[in-house]
C-alpha cells in the first residue's frame, strides 16, 4: 500500500494503514521499534509489548489475534 509523507511540525510523518494498527494491536502512545535495512531500502516498523510477569509470550500472542479478529464485537460489547 502507498502511504504519503507530510510535515508534521519539525518532523516527517508516514501514516499508518488502520489494517497494520489493528494487527500491531497499537494505540495512540504504543512504543515500537523502527529498524532501517539499508541494503534492502527498508524501514521495519514493530510493535514493542513490554512483557507481563507470568504472562508467556505464546498466550500474549493468541489474545493479541483474537482481539484482531474480534474487534468490531468487542467494540460493540464495550459500548
Amino acid at each position: 500500500m502507498i502511504r504519503k509523507v507530510f510535515k508534521a511540525g519539525n518532523s516527517l510523518v508516514v501514516s499508518m494503514p488502520k489494517e497494520a494498527i489493528q494487527l500491531l494491536a497499537l494505540l495512540e502512545g504504543s512504543d515500537v521499534s523502527v529498524t532501517i535495512n539499508e541494503a534492502r531500502e527498508q524501514i521495519i516498523i514493530e510493535a514493542v509489548h513490554p512483557e507481563l510477569a507470568g504472562v508467556s509470550k505464546g498466550f500474549a500472542q493468541q489474545v493479541t489475534e483474537f482481539v484482531t479478529q474480534y474487534r468490531p464485537a468487542l467494540e460493540e460489547l464495550a459500548e
